[in-house]
């Protein structure tokens, strides 16, 4: 028996993980129903946006790291959840510039 199931039990760890489960249904869910009923922008717009969402994003997860940190919370996967959903957004969000500036330069290096 690990220790995870030594301190949780089976049930516990198993709810635990129908937890994360249903947590990440509904993350998904919402971005699917923000992403249909945003209207169309330039792309200048909805990369300021897609910035602000990710610096919301790190945000929150330093707010909650630092709560769990002080003891004001225990909810450890809810932390470890913010902090991955924070760590992805930021991945994306470097990707999505790499191509930008990559697209760029291949742009000005075209012959004229």
């Amino acid at each position: 028996m690990s220790a995870i199931d030594a301190r949780l039990g089976l049930s516990g760890v198993l709810a635990l993980r129908a937890q994360l489960l249903e947590r990440s249904q509904t993350l998904g869910k919402a971005t699917l129903a923000a992403s249909a009923s945003a209207p169309s922008e330039s792309g200048s717009a909805s990369f300021a946006d897609a910035l602000a969402a990710v610096n919301r994003l790190q945000k929150a997860s330093e707010a909650k790291t630092a709560a769990f940190e002080r003891g004001e919370t225990h909810d450890l996967a809810e932390v470890m959840l913010a902090r991955q959903k924070a760590s992805i957004a930021f991945e994306a969000t470097l990707q999505a510039r790499n191509r930008l500036l990559g697209a760029y330069r291949d742009i000005m290096n075209m012959p004229v």
